[in-house]
């Protein structure tokens, strides 16, 4: 379901969308599209920074388990 609204863009962006908008039918698509991949971008920031904060939380444990591992590596 699509809803109408309205929005205030300065004339630059307007203009720029305008040289852009190709393949688009509208500069509602094109702005829907690049909404979309924005708030794509953001969800994988997010779910990159709830990586790394499991990581941290963890990095003593792992970084002993990786020098228990090297342990058993044999000279070359």
């Amino acid at each position: 379901m699509k809803i109408k609204t309205s929005i205030t863009l300065s004339n630059e962006v307007i203009e720029a969308i305008d040289l852009h908008i190709g393949e688009y039918r509208s500069r509602s698509e094109f702005l829907e599209t690049a909404a979309r991949d924005f708030l794509a971008k953001l969800a994988r920031k997010e779910a990159e920074e709830r990586d790394l904060d499991i990581i941290n939380r963890h990095a003593d444990s792992l970084n002993a388990e990786a020098e228990d591992v090297l342990t058993y590596q044999v000279p070359l």
